[in-house]
């Protein structure tokens, strides 16, 4: 069982940057994949980013949604056992609230392939 705890969302303005918190309980938290989806009101949870399973930040470990290459980093602590989600020049249309999620699997995409959810942190960007 992985317990998943997110903290840093908030209000911002546009072009302006957060980051996002994960926190995992566990002592397997580098065998799992964590991925960060976002739904915003009336649309479907989308993947945001993801990372490999005990990888660090590189290129080779992590990959994006095309809506958000170049301007979000995800990145891991595996001694601190927490994902990250540097979230930079911010748009209206990231409004949303966040969840973190964490896969036994390979690095997915897609929701379903997530074992574990945090219960979401709010995002809120004005213009």
């Amino acid at each position: 069982q992985v317990q998943l705890v997110e903290s840093g969302g908030g209000l911002v303005q546009a072009g302006g940057s957060l980051r996002l918190s994960c926190a995992a309980s566990g002592r397997t938290f580098s065998s799992y994949a964590m991925g960060w989806f976002r739904q915003a009101p009336g649309k479907e949870r989308e993947f945001v980013a993801g990372i490999r399973r005990s990888g660090g930040s590189t290129y080779a470990d992590t990959y994006y949604a095309d809506s958000v290459k170049g301007r979000f980093t995800i990145s891991r602590d595996n001694a601190k056992n927490t994902v990250y989600l540097q979230m930079n020049s911010l748009k209206t249309e990231d409004t949303a609230v966040y969840y973190c999620a964490a896969s036994i699997g390979y690095l997915n995409s897609r929701s379903g392939k997530y074992d574990y959810w945090g219960q979401g942190t709010q995002v809120t960007v004005s213009s």
